[in-house]
């Protein structure tokens, strides 16, 4: 869907940070001097797109669920400051509404913080529609909105069996197969979250299969790690027994 040309649209330090890294979090100052949101509601519709930027952002921090209908209305923005505000304030005010014009516009919006906003946004919606273009995502993307499908596939835990059943196979590809450290850790963290509600079945199996594999075998320090910790998380005997040995070896 996306070549790596669109990588020029995110400076290679921050690629990989949290869609939410770059929104300053609230102050005990700012706790105080609390936004009127009944004024901030009336600033999404301001003619000057700081203006709608700044008021989506505040709703990046508090809850109201009569921003959502604006900010799905600001996804399609013709200022992609003010669409990457408008999807994660959505973020932090889910709503199964926002869950179609989000995933429309991961499909269509040229810009990577836009789409990885977008991204998880999404999981943080919580719904079967998402586990599609989130798993695209994962596989076709550039590597800071691969970063965040992963995480955000982690969310299916929550909607559905079937739901996590389908986020397992895309997750066990990225950590396999993604070229990006990162991506391998966010998905063997991804993994491990969904196997803790899975029953002991055939796909179980699988996933636990993928994480003693890249426990074992991974050139990245890090990505081990990861899959260590959600091998143990999930508690399964034998990730537990592969982790024993090898520590006892000394080769970890």
């Amino acid at each position: 869907m996306y070549d790596e040309d669109d990588l020029s649209l995110l400076d290679a330090e921050v690629e990989l940070e949290s869609p939410l890294d770059q929104i300053e979090p609230l102050t005990a100052e700012s706790v105080v001097a609390k936004p009127d949101p009944d004024l901030m509601l009336a600033l999404l519709e301001n003619p000057q797109p700081q203006q709608r930027m700044l008021a989506a952002r505040v709703f990046c921090d508090i809850e109201d669920t009569r921003a959502t209908p604006h900010l799905i209305r600001l996804l399609t923005d013709t200022c992609p400051l003010v669409r990457v505000s408008a999807a994660y304030g959505i973020g932090r005010n889910p709503n199964r509404d926002a869950v179609e014009p989000l995933i429309a516009q991961l499909n269509r919006d040229w810009n990577g913080y836009v789409r990885k906003g977008v991204v998880w946004a999404l999981g943080n919606c919580r719904d079967r529609r998402s586990l599609a273009p989130l798993a695209d995502a994962l596989r076709t993307d550039i590597s800071a909105v691969r970063l965040w499908a992963a995480t955000a596939l982690a969310r299916m835990a929550e909607v559905s069996y079937e739901a996590s059943v389908g986020a397992i196979p895309p997750l066990i590809e990225a950590l396999v197969q993604d070229p990006i450290a990162a991506v391998r850790s966010n998905s063997a963290w991804a993994i491990g979250q969904l196997c803790r509600e899975l029953p002991s079945n055939v796909v179980y199996a699988t996933a636990i299969d993928a994480l003693i594999q890249a426990f074992a075998e991974d050139t990245d320090l890090g990505v081990r790690e990861d899959s260590k910790a959600s091998l143990l998380g999930v508690g399964d005997p034998r990730g537990l027994q592969l982790i024993e040995t090898l520590e006892q070896e000394g080769w970890f």
